[in-house]
């Protein structure tokens, strides 16, 4: 298939496909005589695993270590768990981190609850104020 047909089964940027090749993460697909890229089933099903990854917030170094794994078929995969765990470990500080983030933005804004002039609002006053150390 062409890279536009590849693009439309699997939901992905022409140039998105563009950079994983780059990127080294999709082997270069064959070119025909006029030169167009031509991508098989081991593309399609490289690039879904790619693109699953990302939908788990998975950088393209993480990603690339994943397929280092993938391509070594017959190897242990306890390195994949530990690689997972430490991925959770890292979306569960980001959760906390965003908790927290959403706790001082309710404190922002229960500092203005009447529609006044921008002189007056608790809001931007507040802004304006130094960081508060944690």
């Amino acid at each position: 298939m062409k890279i536009g047909e590849l693009a439309k089964v699997t939901d992905t940027q022409v140039e998105t496909i563009r950079f994983y090749e780059q990127e080294g993460l999709l082997p270069k697909p064959a070119r025909t005589e006029g030169n167009f890229r031509i991508y098989g089933q081991q593309h399609l099903q490289r690039l879904t695993f790619i693109r699953h990854c990302r939908s788990l917030d998975m950088a393209l170094n993480e990603i690339r270590q994943l397929l280092r794994f993938k391509d070594l078929p017959n190897e242990n995969c306890g390195s994949v768990n530990n690689f997972l765990d430490s991925h959770i470990e890292t979306v569960t500080n980001r959760i906390k981190d965003l908790r927290q983030l959403e706790k001082q933005l309710r404190e922002l804004r229960e500092l203005c609850h009447a529609n006044q002039d921008s002189a007056h609002c608790g809001i931007l006053n507040e802004l304006s104020q130094p960081v508060k150390s944690l």
